[in-house]
């Protein structure tokens, strides 16, 4: 064999069963030893069992048109072929008796190269590069999706200005940008002053060198931004004709919490949506909650406490508006005082009902992303919460079951993972993002400040 042989781990087929198609018109080896892991995670209701299935069916399908032993040409130009277990098990590095899978792949790989092949052993499995690496194998990341961490679409730039230009209806910079640099469509400009950086100005480009200043959202309830990232996050969830929407940021920026702010308002007060569908991935709990107790409410219901968190304290703002509303109604506004904002007047109009009264109603439900799926979800307000740790091909299964007249927000934060087999670059948060940038009903926001206590922000830096 004159070429490089590319020799796939068990993960890489866990991660993306269409990786047998990214690597054209190169020899892709799969050690029997693969075919058996496979086909122990084939059962799972999860993607990692769905993409073995796949997998499985795709190799299934090329034995069909010749013998896999030998290897069989796609039409891309790819061979594959499966690789049988090596006659000398051993592997002296790792130990006499190593026998286990991982170590039978890498002596499978190890095998092929003592036969003069370049072989370059692909995984998702930082130990198994490690291992394969001190064995002197060439080992590779799969990186079909990969994204440079400091490259990645924030969705917004940031520049300073002269104080004078920030009074412009239509800034100096923003013809300069226009012309100079790649910019997106419902991509964010901050323009802030060169002397003080809490005078500034947010526009969101439109296309076609067009601009539209961007404010505040008028909200019933006493909320609003805190910084300019959260304002061009409600500047998106508010906007009907943006159907997708990524959040990204560390804890405390305000993900969720925006996105249940923006969610209740077009349900409560503009009745645009039917409901409110919120979800989380399990994969801290495991991906089958099957065995947990309890219905699928009881199952998730401390799961689902950082939603109840952000609700109650939302509630906690709205009521706090309500007393204060109430108050004014009764005794009327003391000079040089600031009239509450209230829509048509009634006090009333602040009360926001409890999760368990929404859910009654069929106005609210809170969901694994696992039970989303074959689903149609029209007329909704979909939030899909800590996304990053969810594969790219996750979330196109969660996207495509967006129905007519909904609207889906994905949040997470790309700096903490829990998936083996993720990183910043290639999970679906960020993939996604980057897919959709400059598509019209596609807006992005990366969150950087966090809006928690002086302490949390503080423990944030220093530990």
């Amino acid at each position: 064999m004159d070429q490089k042989l590319f020799i796939l781990d068990t993960n890489v087929l866990l991660h993306d069963s269409k990786a047998l198609f990214s690597f054209k018109g190169a020899h892709i080896g799969i050690p029997i030893t693969v075919l058996q892991e496979l086909d122990k995670f084939k059962s799972e209701t999860s993607a990692r069992g769905r993409n073995a299935r796949e997998a499985i069916r795709t190799l299934d399908g090329l034995r069909e048109i010749g013998h896999l032993i030998d290897g069989v040409t796609l039409e891309n130009g790819t061979i594959i072929r499966i690789l049988l277990l090596p006659k000398e098990l051993s592997i002296p590095t790792l130990g006499a008796d190593s026998n286990s899978n991982d170590d039978i792949i890498l002596a499978t790989a190890l095998s092929m190269r003592k036969e003069g092949v370049e072989v370059h052993f692909i995984s998702k499995d930082l130990n198994m590069r490690v291992k394969a690496d001190a064995l002197g194998l060439i080992t590779e990341d799969y990186k079909r999706e990969h994204i440079a961490e400091d490259d990645f679409y924030k969705g917004w730039l940031s520049f300073t200005v002269p104080a004078a230009e920030l009074q412009k209806e239509r800034p100096m910079l923003l013809d300069d940008l226009a012309k100079s640099q790649e910019l997106f469509t419902n991509q964010y400009i901050l323009l802030m002053s060169e002397r003080n950086p809490e005078n500034y100005r947010v526009f969101r480009y439109l296309g076609a060198n067009a601009f539209r200043p961007v404010k505040h959202p008028r909200i019933t309830w006493p909320i609003e931004a805190r910084n300019p990232e959260q304002l061009m996050a409600f500047d998106l969830l508010f906007d009907d004709n943006v159907q997708l929407i990524t959040l990204l940021g560390p804890a405390g920026t305000g993900k969720t919490f925006l996105v249940l702010v923006a969610a209740l308002h077009k349900l409560l007060v503009e009745h645009e949506y039917k409901k409110l569908l919120v979800a989380r991935p399990v994969e801290p709990l495991g991906r089958d909650i099957g065995y947990l107790p309890g219905d699928i409410q009881e199952k998730l219901y401390s799961w689902m406490q950082p939603i109840r968190d952000n609700w109650e304290f939302i509630t906690h703002k709205a009521q706090s508006g309500y007393e204060r509303g109430l108050y004014e109604d009764q005794h009327g506004v003391q000079k040089g005082e600031r009239k509450s904002r209230k829509k048509g007047g009634k006090a009333a109009s602040w009360k926001i009902p409890t999760i368990e009264d929404l859910s009654s109603a069929d106005k609210i439900s809170l969901e694994a992303i696992t039970y989303m799926r074959g689903r149609s979800i029209p007329d909704q307000y979909i939030l899909i919460d800590e996304v990053q740790n969810l594969t790219p091909h996750e979330v196109k299964t969660l996207i495509t079951r967006v129905g007519e007249g909904s609207k889906i927000i994905l949040a997470g934060d790309p700096y903490q993972i829990d998936s083996p087999y993720l990183d910043f670059a290639s999970n679906g948060l960020v993939v996604t993002s980057e897919r959709f940038k400059g598509q019209s009903i596609f807006g992005s926001v990366f969150l950087e400040k966090s809006e928690r206590s002086a302490l949390s922000s503080l423990a944030s830096q220093l530990l």
